[in-house]
């Protein structure tokens, strides 16, 4: 059995909070308004395998109105619902992400923030990618005042 899954996910940016990526810090004045630590890649990834395995949604595993995921590393989630997914006998075939916002630049970060991805998933970076894209000035996104990130996966049973 073969499934595709996707996620997607939008935050504000706001000044004094961290721009994270997959853990990563990229240096930038503003970064993700969110309940957990706000990464945005992250939290595309986790619906994109919770679809995929059919076992719900970030929302439904982590509400934003508990406060025990108040602050919560996202990292730590991810390696959460991945062990959810490996139980349930599903192995990734491949990640492809993509990471809307105008700055900071991804491309300077994009292996550290694969390698971060891998190593949580368990596989080899060649199993996982991520770019990033522009919104061309237009909406929040292109206004610098939000992140978009799309992730969708394969997984094998």
């Amino acid at each position: 059995m073969v499934r595709i899954g996707l996620g997607r996910d939008l935050h504000r940016l706001e000044e004094g909070r961290p721009f994270l990526l997959a853990g990563v810090h990229l240096p930038f004045p503003k970064g993700e308004a969110g309940h957990s630590d706000g990464d945005v890649l992250v939290h595309a990834v986790i619906d994109a395998l919770l679809g995929a395995a059919a076992l719900g949604d970030i929302g439904e595993l982590f509400p934003p109105g508990d406060p025990t995921w108040n602050d919560a590393n996202s990292m730590e989630l991810l390696a959460q619902v991945w062990n959810r997914v490996k139980s349930d006998k599903w192995q990734l075939v491949n990640i492809d992400c993509c990471i809307i916002c105008e700055a900071p630049k991804i491309l300077p970060y994009r292996e550290e923030i694969r390698s971060a991805l891998a190593a949580v998933l368990e596989t080899n970076i060649e199993s996982v990618f991520v770019k990033g894209k522009t919104a061309e000035g237009l909406g929040p996104i292109g206004e610098g005042r939000a992140v978009e990130a799309e992730a969708v996966c394969l997984l094998t049973k």
